[in-house]
């Protein structure tokens, strides 16, 4: 019986990578963060970020839902869908829109790092996490937003400048040759 060549799996080191973002995500979100009430000043989200566009969307998607579910048992909160979700595509998005500006010049993949930042932020912060906010937490809608959208202003560039350095540092070749999937040959017997 042969196993389909094109197909690919995680390895061990994609795993390891992955469970060492997660693990940067939580301290960074979970223990190196400010708290107001329905604000949240933390950089947790660039792992997420990192995890989608080093190790695919998938992974992304992985480590964003694997992070917020360890962080609200860790903080005694409850796992609220639409703030989850937002945790997804973090890793999901940026992942995906990789696949637009994965053979573009660095100028290029630094603008489509931006882009996909931002319209990610837009679904994922001020969309998601604000729903989960109103419908699950009780906030009023009119009362947050205000500090939501001061809260991306300031957010936003950081997780730009950040998400780049990292990006375009020597940490991407060293991840992305190490977690290559690996294809499975076909056995000739």
């Amino acid at each position: 019986m042969q196993k389909n060549s094109c197909k690919t799996y995680w390895n061990v080191k994609t795993l390891v990578f992955m469970a060492l973002l997660v693990a940067m995500h939580l301290v960074l979100t979970r223990v190196f963060v400010v708290e107001l009430g329905a604000y949240r000043i933390s950089v947790g989200s660039v792992c997420t970020i990192l995890a989608g566009l080093w190790m695919g969307p998938a992974a992304g998607a992985v480590c964003g839902f694997t992070a917020d579910i360890l962080g609200c048992f860790m903080k005694g909160y409850a796992v609220d869908p639409f703030i989850t979700t937002a945790a997804v595509c973090w890793g999901l998005l940026p992942g995906l829109a990789k696949y637009f500006y994965a053979g573009r010049s660095r100028k290029g993949k630094t603008v489509g790092i931006v882009l996909s930042i931002v319209v990610t932020a837009v679904i994922s912060s001020l969309v998601l996490t604000t729903s989960g906010l109103v419908l699950f937490q009780g906030y009023n809608f009119f009362t947050i937003i205000p500090g939501r959208l001061v809260q991306f202003v300031i957010l936003i560039p950081i997780y730009c400048v950040l998400t780049c350095l990292l990006y375009f540092s020597p940490l991407t070749s060293l991840v992305m040759d190490t977690v290559k999937p690996a294809v499975l040959k076909k056995k000739t017997v």
